[in-house]
């Protein structure tokens, strides 16, 4: 356990504060959060690649932090009615897809080898982008249309290309190696 693991773990333990603060409608505590939890992802990642620290549970940890975040994100501001639950529908279907993709291909006993997309981390900044402006403009009370919606079509668009390019990369790997005995 070193220091970037820590601080991806302290980042883990805020999803359930920033749940809670947006359920409780504390949208600006909820924002400084989201914020705090952003600033943390970018000094773990510093940490673990300047001063040599990366490890295998990091790796691991990492990704799950992030989307244990977005998603609770998400899902929260779905159920308050403050993004469209279709949206939430979509970004969340897309993680279980992938995460069943790769559980498939390991029960199968054919890892598929876990590599981001362009198309992925794009997705992520729209992702990331859009739940900021969100809870910014509810925390300080502000109108964030058109910026909103055109944030939100970019979140869609970038969703369906990242699931779809995902799960035809997962086909190919599937169908181009050996079968099980």
């Amino acid at each position: 356990m070193n220091l970037p693991n820590i601080i991806t773990l302290i980042r883990i333990l805020l999803v359930p504060v920033i749940v809670w603060a947006i359920a409780s409608n504390q949208m600006t505590i909820a924002f400084f959060i989201f914020v705090a939890a952003g600033v943390s992802d970018a000094i773990d990642g510093f940490l673990a690649k300047r001063f040599n620290m990366t490890t295998e549970i990091g790796a691991l940890l990492d990704p799950v932090a992030d989307k244990a975040l977005l998603v609770s994100i998400y899902v929260t501001l779905g159920i308050s009615g403050d993004i469209p639950r279709w949206l939430v529908i979509l970004v969340v279907s897309r993680d279980f897809m992938i995460v069943g993709a790769v559980i498939i291909s390991w029960i199968l006993d054919n890892p598929v080898p876990m590599k981001p997309l362009m198309v992925s981390k794009l997705n992520t900044v729209a992702q990331v982008s859009f739940a900021a402006l969100v809870l910014a403009s509810l925390g300080f009370q502000f109108t964030a249309s058109p910026y909103e919606i055109i944030l939100a079509g970019c979140v869609t668009v970038l969703t369906l290309l990242s699931v779809s390019f995902y799960l035809v990369e997962w086909a190919r790997h599937m169908s181009t190696t050996a079968p099980i005995p």
